[in-house]
């Protein structure tokens, strides 16, 4: 996990455009992670999360903060792994291949910016220590903005 978060850091250290590095923190998190059919950003805009730049299947333009798994995230400010995604209540079928999640906020000075919302095929295919590492990667995302 130190490795990848040096190469992710290396990644974004001399870029300023943050749509840019939105784009490529989608393709690091894609290329890095195992069993993903989706990994990208939810943007909060107007109180809501409007799609941002991903990697994968065609997604969901917008999601209601009181819907879904990053709505959860997104209201309550707190990672979310979510081993059947069937099962959870509001869950958003953007696409029906999508078994489980995980959600990680994007806080800058104590306010939602967006959520890392990274799907797979495979049930429970999230670990503690996947959440872990894409927190990092949120904490260093954020430090750009």
């Amino acid at each position: 996990m130190n490795t990848l978060l040096k190469q992710y850091r290396a990644l974004i250290e001399n870029e300023s455009d943050i749509i840019a590095i939105m784009s490529n923190t989608s393709a690091f998190i894609y290329e890095n992670m195992k069993n993903l059919n989706w990994a990208g950003f939810y943007i909060m805009k107007d109180g809501e999360l409007i799609l941002g730049p991903f990697q994968g299947k065609v997604a969901c333009y917008r999601i209601n903060l009181d819907r879904g798994v990053c709505g959860y995230c997104a209201r309550n400010k707190e990672s979310i792994i979510v081993d059947d995604v069937h099962k959870f209540q509001d869950h958003i079928a953007c696409d029906s291949a999508s078994n489980s999640e995980l959600v990680v906020p994007v806080i800058k000075n104590e306010k939602l910016f967006a959520v890392i919302d990274i799907d797979s095929f495979e049930f429970a295919n999230f670990s503690e220590d996947d959440k872990k590492f894409i927190e990092r990667v949120a904490e260093n995302f954020a430090e750009k903005l």
